[in-house]
């Protein structure tokens, strides 16, 4: 079998053949998932707030009080993903403006 540059990588588990495409990873520093997630828990305490009466009745204000702990808990976790990407891109770019360590300096 001939592989030419243009074609995806093929690996082969099994009775399967899987082909790999060449892509660019994800950013992951999860930013973006907590800030939606947060987002999520936030409409659906707004879309609650309506029926609060209703809630009571059926003795389920604990929905309310689910969507605010996700809220809260999701401003912590943005914080801390914010943080982290922080300490991250530092790290990064410390290791790209540090000199080689096996180059010798030029006097």
């Amino acid at each position: 079998m001939e592989l030419r540059d243009d074609q995806p990588m093929a690996h082969e588990f099994r009775n399967r053949t899987y082909l790999l495409a060449d892509v660019e990873p994800l950013d992951v520093d999860g930013v973006r998932t907590v800030q939606v997630g947060t987002a999520v828990f936030f409409l659906g305490f707004l879309g609650l707030l309506p029926f609060y009466g209703r809630l009571v009745e059926d003795d389920r204000t604990w929905w309310l009080w689910m969507c605010l702990c996700g809220v809260a808990l999701g401003l912590f976790g943005l914080e801390y993903c914010r943080r982290r990407r922080a300490f991250r891109s530092e790290r990064e770019d410390s290791h790209l403006s540090a000199p080689d360590a096996g180059a010798t300096p030029s006097s």
